[in-house]
């Protein structure tokens, strides 16, 4: 660690998205503070990265969590950029939705984003930036993800109101919402027969993405070449958001009526 260089805190760094963006990250020079659930594994690449990075457990659903990895950021150096990474979601028709399944969505992808800011506004420098990761959901619903695409456009609506309350200090906050992307969130997808190839037909472009798609986007949107942007939201999803959702139900459906 080294106090002249600016920290970079990503909660949900291990894997991913969050992964991809450390790396990032580490190349321009920040001294990046990888946190996740996940402990065992944010120490493991944090030792890939050597001195450039260090590793802490973090909780999104648990504040003292969430507060206690902004605090070792705060040891590490100036705090100048947050990056919220954690996600997860469950597939169910809401007729079906088990309140348990729905609420663990929300506390981890819209609750947990939310203190990821309030703690951020609490430790980042001025002129400071944070980055939340939402979705393509966010604007574009799909079956059976209800509680997803719900935590996910709240996600959308909290960045904007942080950038009106942190603008005055020079912190910007702004969201960047992927499409289909190869990560562990989106495994499962590939179970479902097609389901995968109709993601890939309503993209303009023609492929999924790839967790260093996003990456670079998050990092210009933390660098001083973003200096004007605050309170916005950019599809990074190879034109996903034109054309249509997949048929998820659907999908699923058939799978089940087959097997």
């Amino acid at each position: 660690m080294t106090a002249d260089k600016p920290v970079a805190l990503i909660v949900g760094g291990a894997s991913g998205i969050g992964l991809a963006t450390a790396h990032a990250l580490v190349a321009r020079g920040d001294h990046v503070v990888i946190a996740d659930i996940n402990e065992e594994a944010a120490h493991a690449r944090a030792a890939e990265l050597g001195d450039a990075a260090t590793a802490v457990a973090a909780d999104v659903t648990d504040e003292a969590s969430v507060a206690a990895a902004f605090a070792a950021a705060r040891e590490a150096g100036p705090v100048r950029t947050a990056v919220s990474c954690a996600g997860l979601s469950i597939i169910s028709p809401i007729a079906d939705i088990e309140l348990a399944g729905w609420q663990h969505t929300i506390d981890v992808c819209l609750t947990g984003t939310m203190l990821v800011i309030k703690h951020a506004a609490r430790s980042l420098e001025d002129g400071g930036s944070v980055v939340a990761i939402s979705s393509l959901n966010g604007r574009q619903p799909g079956t059976t993800m209800a509680a997803y695409c719900s935590a996910k456009a709240g996600v959308l609506m909290l960045v904007q109101v942080a950038a009106l309350e942190l603008g005055p200090r020079g912190i910007r906050v702004n969201a960047v919402s992927p499409g289909l992307v190869d990560t562990p969130l989106v495994a499962g997808l590939a179970m479902v027969p097609g389901l995968t190839d109709e993601y890939i037909e309503n993209t303009p472009l023609g492929r999924s993405g790839m967790p260093d798609d996003i990456a670079q986007t998050v990092e210009f949107l933390t660098s001083d070449r973003a200096g004007w942007i605050t309170g916005s939201a950019f599809d990074v999803n190879g034109g996903a958001h034109l054309k249509r959702y997949p048929d998820v139900l659907g999908k699923v459906q058939a799978l089940t009526e087959g097997s």
